[in-house]
């Protein structure tokens, strides 16, 4: 299923109060997306206080001091944030959670994590009266504050259905990807080969300086070979200057290949490029360097570097 076309929008067209659990750069600017069209952003919380007032004050929301008020505030709740042990805490079985008072409300979990916590959180969720769904999200900051998420989504159809006017707003190609858990492994996938990829750029422009070549025309002649990638679009010149602003944290790639990883044990599958590139991401972790973007693994591998 792709997102349908997007009009024009009036203030107040959207009926549905929403709030947002995680106001980092993600939640915070498809917060911004949703206010600007003309959604409801009635509450946001976040452990970061400051940032989450920051972000009320700018929307004209509550900051709720708690989860069971984040619940008590709206009717869809988003939940962006950093791991499967965030993810269950907010959605606690005692003390404060959102499934407080959760009847009837639907949970949109944007985080990437294990497809087996999605799966336990829709089970709480549906004790507590409410639906929960996969909104995996392949795409990075500008395309949460644009609207032009590339969102995977998986659960019940019934709950997707009800909020797809929201997440059409939050994105330009929208796919249902079937029952809860299938959203999950699918991303798990995608970062698992851009993380790959990443990893093997890095080796190659990190060998080319070695070697004394420019690196300038290595990039583009990479562009214009098999050798070309995403990646290499997006990391490859900040790979070579070291301009590691984080879109996409190491930190990140760290945990996301350790789930495409593990999921691979699983099946009793061996893949030596995914542990590889694990590997690398762990090792970045250790050197302190996990607040870096993904591009920083060229920190391993460039003469003279970190390393």
């Amino acid at each position: 299923m792709t997102g349908r076309a997007r009009g024009p929008y009036k203030p107040g067209m959207h009926s549905a109060r929403i709030a947002f659990v995680g106001t980092g750069r993600m939640g915070a600017n498809m917060a911004r997306r949703l206010k600007e069209r003309g959604h409801a952003v009635t509450a946001v919380h976040d452990p970061a206080t400051a940032v989450a007032d920051a972000l009320a004050a700018e929307l004209g929301a509550t900051r709720a001091a708690s989860l069971a008020a984040v619940t008590a505030a709206a009717d869809v709740i988003f939940t962006v944030v950093p791991d499967d042990a965030a993810q269950l805490a907010v959605f606690a079985e005692q003390g404060d959670s959102l499934l407080t008072g959760a009847q009837g409300r639907v949970f949109v979990n944007c985080a990437t994590l294990t497809p087996a916590v999605h799966l336990e959180v829709e089970r709480r969720a549906r004790a507590a009266g409410a639906a929960s769904l996969e909104a995996c999200m392949a795409s990075s900051i500008p395309q949460a504050r644009a609207g032009t998420l590339y969102l995977m989504c998986g659960g019940d159809e019934a709950a997707f259905a009800r909020v797809r006017p929201i997440l059409d707003d939050l994105s330009s190609a929208l796919r249902h990807l079937g029952p809860t858990g299938r959203a999950a492994q699918v991303k798990a996938l995608v970062n698992m080969v851009m993380n790959i990829n990443t990893a093997g750029l890095a080796e190659g422009l990190g060998l080319g300086a070695a070697l004394g070549l420019d690196l300038d025309l290595l990039r583009e002649v990479f562009a214009q070979t098999g050798a070309n990638s995403q990646v290499l679009k997006t990391d490859g010149e900040d790979m070579q200057h070291r301009a590691h602003d984080c879109f996409f944290s190491a930190a990140h790639a760290a945990k996301d290949s350790t789930i495409a990883w593990t999921l691979a044990a699983q099946a009793g599958l061996h893949l030596p490029l995914a542990a590889a590139t694990k590997l690398q991401y762990d090792r970045m972790v250790a050197l302190q360097l996990g607040h870096l973007d993904k591009s920083g693994v060229a920190e391993l591998t460039f003469p003279g570097r970190h390393a």
